[in-house]
């Protein structure tokens, strides 16, 4: 599926949502997707029986941080203008660190750490770079936290021209043509893998 493609993206009721083409659906509309554990939004609660997370993600995350078990993730899609509200990740039956790793445009991220009638909350405002990585535990685990801003045209140049070309311009081998109608997709992307384990 090419991000360029003017052929409708039926939705899955059209009396409730309306139709928008691949285009807009790759370019705007699409904001998060989940790997591993699916959950309710609705009911508030994850589905008992949910897909293997992906091995290769689970390693990786593993290799970083040891003591948390991925189950399931939120993989946010970002464009700049976009932002993500204030909020806490309470429905995991662990208290299990949070893994949120960065790919693309810079954000902005706050983190709030406050209890129930705290005078003075404290709050922490960093700027996350592409392949950054926060862990979100202890104290962290279940605090308020968002993303109120991404910042345009910092996506990393070897990610920005993804997929790879050669300096004369041709692609590198077979599979780079699969993706090529995708290149230059990145450069105005962040995209957040928010990694956690859903019980003890």
């Amino acid at each position: 599926m090419s991000p360029h493609k003017s052929e409708p993206f039926l939705p899955f009721d059209e009396k409730v949502h309306k139709s928008f083409t691949v285009s807009q659906f790759l370019n705007r509309k699409l904001r998060w997707v989940t790997l591993g554990g699916q959950y309710d939004w609705t009911q508030k609660r994850y589905h008992p029986e949910n897909p293997t997370f992906p091995a290769d993600i689970a390693a990786f995350t593993q290799s970083l941080f040891p003591a948390m078990r991925p189950d399931a993730a939120i993989v946010n899609v970002y464009s700049p203008g976009d932002t993500l509200s204030m909020h806490r990740d309470v429905s995991e039956e662990s208290d299990k660190g949070l893994v949120s790793i960065s790919l693309g445009c810079d954000g902005i991220f706050v983190i709030g750490n406050c209890s129930e009638g705290d005078q003075d909350p404290e709050c922490l405002i960093m700027r996350l770079h592409s392949g950054d990585a926060v862990y979100m535990s202890d104290s962290a685990r279940f605090a308020w936290h968002g993303v109120p801003r991404i910042l345009p045209d910092t996506c990393p140049p070897w990610l920005r021209s993804w997929p790879a070309k050669e300096d004369d311009g041709a692609s590198t081998n077979d599979v780079t043509d699969l993706y090529e109608p995708w290149w230059g997709w990145m450069s105005s992307k962040r995209i957040n893998l928010n990694i956690r384990q859903m019980t003890e």
